[in-house]
């Protein structure tokens, strides 16, 4: 079974900041793309971000300029620096990779709350 650890989501106004981490398994973190996906309350599991494993990007329109998917090969980590947060911005986030996002090897860890409120 894949190893999806998901880190760094907590309680912060708008406007801020806040860093998420994402320790994957190391033999499908070398070769799978990686993403990280919210819930929203009442809303589907959204896309949020995307990495290839040579680092290309994409990014969900509402995110665009003020989040940054990054990835560090040597410890197998993603993560998500999220800038000027907004109450919209709260969710449940998810990391995942392109191999267990969905078919037979499906796939979910628990997620982290981020919480953007006064």
């Amino acid at each position: 079974q894949v190893q999806l650890v998901e880190s760094g989501g907590g309680l912060v106004q708008p406007g801020g900041s806040l860093r998420l981490s994402c320790v994957v398994s190391r033999n499908i973190f070398e070769i799978y793309g990686t993403g990280w996906y919210r819930r929203a309350p009442g809303k589907q599991r959204e896309l949020v971000a995307h990495i290839s494993p040579n680092g290309y990007t994409t990014y969900v329109d509402s995110v665009q300029g003020r989040f940054t998917i990054t990835r560090d090969n040597a410890k197998n980590t993603m993560y998500l620096q999220m800038n000027d947060l907004k109450p919209e911005d709260t969710a449940v986030y998810y990391c995942n990779t392109d191999r267990t996002r969905s078919g037979p090897y499906e796939y979910w860890a628990r997620g982290t709350q981020v919480t953007v409120s006064t």
